[in-house]
């Protein structure tokens, strides 16, 4: 038997009293001396700085890197040619639409691709890749695992600690999977806005092994936590991460599990035209297709795709482990693939007010492979130690979408809630209003225009009846282009129109004034609709041609929602098929 290996951070471990596992042949730290619990809620509260650099990274070189990759794996390796994205989540395939390995691909440099894979199934991974190189023509694969190390630092703090060690370069765009590369103590460090706990803020850190121990001191000197494959394990469990060898791979009855049972992997899948043929190809989009129409409560397709992997909650007592069978109505229905007890910290106050305590409790959670027809809220039951233990399929255990902290989801049964006497619920309704109106209007400083409170006699006449009407109305060439109103009795609209346009017309030195008011999402669509318009004025029995490039400022950089693909752009920019995204 081989001697386990060491990463370049092994003597760092050993002087930090680091409890060392055999972990697929390397030697890694377990946990430190506090141990899994408080390491888990360090990376939450503050950052925790993980030894990586056992998982396998291979480097593939050369003109026909793309079309081989292209090849080997799901997703759209041309995607990252988009400005946004440098980093993916990406599966190695089996004919048959299994997983041979998930990764994750990097495209730091011109014409170079990094793939990170799972460290047990490096070698099984170097041997699937190599069997299809010799079918490519200019490109290369080089191993290295062993001179590229690899630290990732997550956590609310892991910007303001990488922010105190750079000496040159910017920090990736706060976009998952964006990337750059910076100096640091002279040396370079590639970095991605990725990881594996679930936080929010994460970066991932590649460094050459000579540089490694160095790096790490920096950031252990800032304030990062050192943290261990055990605490590593519990985050991403809390996180609904897949780990293969449980939520990919072969179920516990020794099956296959198709891709595209994973929640994740429906984002490392591209049928994009720019992708073209890859490895399982034939057996991966049939699944989609049962996924399109179980979507729609159509599941005549379930034989495809019979389970997928969901989150669960345990609500009773014990703790659900990998292979505990689960049970829905007395029938075996799935099987739980990951699951231990976790801990969390609590959070007082409500929404925005929330904040962070001093406080943690502990929690069992799990992920399961379940019937496919299985959906959010439906309860089921854990065989744990010969009991059946009350459990809740839950979309999640934890939430990201409020920075700086992941946020604990807790899971709880439905409860009925009681009937009020209705009078008894007006009466609060009118209270809760007045109290409301006093608060906003003589208490607060509303700081978007819109939002300012109007004077009383604004107020007052919006209680008027004119208010609210419909009130639409446009010029026609028929009548010499007059406007018409498309409802009666708007007579006194159509005069209070035009005294605000006259009004507005000389307070603002302008000739042309639209009184009508309208929202952002709403001018946004009428410009892009007429844009849409204007393009396809030529084809108007076809389907209309969408816009074909944006130039927007993106939300996080303060640009408006409307003006995203998820805001009004939504029905009129076209789909980029080499990006695999909006073109914007």
């Amino acid at each position: 038997m081989a001697d386990p290996k060491r990463t370049p951070l092994y003597n760092k471990h050993l002087s930090l009293g680091a409890n060392m596992v055999d972990f697929a042949g390397w030697e890694m730290p377990l946990h430190y001396r506090t141990g899994i619990v408080d390491e888990h809620l360090s990376t939450r509260r503050s950052a925790g700085l993980f030894d990586v650099s056992h998982m396998g990274r291979l480097l593939f070189k050369g003109s026909g890197s793309v079309n081989f990759l292209q090849y080997v794996l799901t997703n759209n390796v041309r995607s990252l040619e988009s400005q946004w994205t440098a980093a993916q989540y990406t599966i190695l395939p089996t004919e048959s639409g299994g997983a041979v390995d998930d990764a994750f691909l990097y495209h730091f440099n011109q014409g170079e691709y990094l793939l990170v894979v799972n460290a047990a199934n490096l070698d099984k991974d170097k041997e699937y890749l190599n069997s299809f190189l010799p079918k490519f023509t200019n490109v290369t694969m080089d191993d290295q695992t062993e001179s590229l190390a690899m630290i990732s630092i997550q956590g609310p703090m892991a910007r303001s600690i990488l922010e105190g060690v750079l000496e040159k370069g910017e920090l990736p765009e706060p976009f998952r999977n964006s990337a750059s590369t910076v100096m640091v103590s002279g040396y370079q460090v590639m970095v991605s806005r990725t990881g594996y706990t679930g936080e929010p803020i994460g970066f991932e850190l590649f460094v050459q092994e000579k540089n490694a121990a160095d790096l790490w001191d920096l950031l252990v000197g800032q304030g990062a936590r050192p943290i261990g494959l055990g605490a590593r394990d519990t985050l991403r469990l809390e996180a609904a991460l897949p780990l293969y060898g449980h939520e990919l791979g072969k179920d516990p009855e020794g099956n296959e599990i198709p891709i595209l049972a994973l929640p994740q992997a429906r984002l490392a899948v591209s049928f994009s035209e720019a992708k073209g043929d890859f490895i399982g190809k034939d057996a991966i989009k049939p699944q989609w297709l049962a996924l399109q129409q179980m979507a729609r409560g159509d599941y005549s397709l379930r034989g495809t795709l019979p389970r997928q992997i969901r989150p669960l909650a345990v609500v009773g007592k014990g703790v659900a482990r990998q292979g505990a069978k689960v049970f829905k109505d007395g029938k075996h229905v799935g099987y739980v693939t990951s699951g231990t007890m976790v801990p969390a910290w609590s959070f007082k106050g409500e929404g925005l007010a929330s904040e962070i305590t001093d406080r943690h409790f502990l929690r069992p959670v799990a992920l399961a492979y379940v019937d496919i027809e299985i959906e959010d809220q439906q309860e089921v039951e854990v065989e744990i130690r010969g009991k059946m233990v009350a459990s809740l399929i839950v979309p999640f255990h934890l939430r990201s979408e409020a920075p700086p902290y992941a946020r604990p989801v807790i899971a709880a049964k439905k409860k009925r809630r009681a009937t009020t006497h209705a009078p008894t619920k007006v009466a609060k309704l009118l209270q809760d209003a007045i109290e409301n109106t006093i608060w906003r209007q003589k208490e607060c400083i509303n700081l978007i225009p819109s939002e300012m409170t109007p004077s009383p006699m604004v107020r007052l006449l919006t209680t008027m009846d004119p208010a609210f009407r419909y009130a639409e109305h446009r010029k026609l060439k028929a009548f010499n282009e007059m406007e018409v109103f498309y409802y009666q009795g708007t007579n006194f609209i159509a005069e209070v129109e035009q005294l605000v346009k006259k009004e507005m017309a000389l307070y603002l030195g302008c000739t042309e004034v639209e009184a009508r008011p309208i929202s952002g999402q709403l001018a946004n669509m009428a410009v892009f609709s007429a844009l849409v318009d204007y393009m396809n004025r030529f084809s108007r029995k076809t389907d209309p041609e969408r816009i074909r490039m944006v130039m927007n400022n993106h939300i996080n950089k303060g640009g408006h929602l409307s003006a995203q693909p998820m805001g009004a752009l939504r029905d009129f920019i076209s789909w980029n098929p080499v990006w695999d995204r909006p073109a914007v």
